[in-house]
């Protein structure tokens, strides 16, 4: 078996933990901001019109994302549904209460100006109001907090109690980050964000998940050594694994994201951060804060004893 790190390595990674969990909440503070001031949402969450349009040729779905953009709309989404060669797309612009049915003739006429050669045919037109956009995006971050209680649930059960406060901590890490960037690079909230960020979560939750595994087994076979021995031990052995495994779903990811074309540019990018991010918070924020509630937990036992 091919290995990038030897088995046998001994980096002392609790040593490092003070320093990473600054770094932590440096990003974490910083992305939360970014989250509460400035995250974009999309068309699916703030309201707008949907447009399905049928051309009678061949027509680049960039060329549509462009001519619409020219035109003066925002918050466009554009995508292919069907075989490619039925040229049939889904448009989507924002829009507010007042404008909407006008936006949707705006849009109509626009491609129908600039892609008059090609027979453009509208056939359906829905509108998204703002407050079923609103109703969407609360039932978005509903379906990530419902995932993240199920989790913490499973590992509670697979591993103990003391294990899930890690967990959870390294997955609202993760998806905290990743909205940051979104934020502060200005792009879209979507519901293709949201999927890609459930994605995440399950890929940093398996990861998580193998680390404690060892744990479990090296507090099994030495009970009388600490857990941060076993942390160390454990993160040691599984570090190989880790790395190659985070490098293949990265090479996968990138290269998606460079050459998947700009209707999932988006989605791949939340997965290629969330492979990095989920990777580093498995060492550096789930073994941590287990190793921290551990702690406190055998000082709540050990008091009463020493009074």
């Amino acid at each position: 078996m091919l290995e990038i790190i030897k088995s046998n390595t001994s980096i002392n990674f609790v040593s490092k933990f003070s320093k990473t969990a600054i770094i932590s909440l440096i990003l974490v503070a910083v992305s939360v901001f970014g989250i509460v001031t400035k995250l974009n949402y999309g068309v699916d969450f703030r309201g707008g019109a949907e447009i399905q349009i049928k051309f009678q040729e061949a027509v680049n779905l960039n060329d549509v994302r462009k001519t619409l953009k020219a035109a003066g709309f925002k918050g466009i989404a554009a995508q292919s549904i069907g075989e490619l060669s039925e040229n049939e797309f889904i448009v989507k612009v924002q829009g507010d209460e007042t404008n909407l049915n006008e936006i949707t003739e705006q849009v109509s006429t626009s491609l129908k100006n600039s892609f008059s050669a090609q027979g453009v045919e509208v056939r359906k037109v829905d509108i998204v109001g703002p407050k079923a956009g609103a109703q969407l995006r609360i039932s978005g971050f509903q379906a990530m907090l419902w995932a993240l209680i199920a989790i913490m649930i499973y590992i509670g059960l697979r591993f103990d109690f003391k294990y899930s406060p890690g967990a959870i901590f390294a997955l609202f890490h993760d998806v905290t980050i990743i909205l940051g960037v979104f934020s502060f690079c200005n792009i879209e909230f979507t519901l293709q964000t949201v999927a890609a960020l459930l994605a995440v979560i399950g890929y940093s939750v398996n990861d998580t998940v193998i680390v404690y595994d060892r744990v479990r087994e090296h507090e099994e076979k030495y009970a009388d050594l600490p857990l941060s021995t076993h942390i160390n031990q454990a993160v040691n052995e599984t570090l190989s694994r880790t790395i190659m495994t985070s490098l293949t779903t990265l090479f996968v990811s990138v290269v998606m994201y460079s050459f998947g074309g700009l209707a999932i540019r988006d989605f791949f990018l939340a997965i290629t951060l969330g492979v990095v991010i989920g990777t580093y918070s498995s060492i550096f924020v789930a073994a941590p804060i287990t190793l921290l509630f551990d702690k406190f937990s055998k000082g709540d036992v050990e008091a009463p004893a020493e009074a």
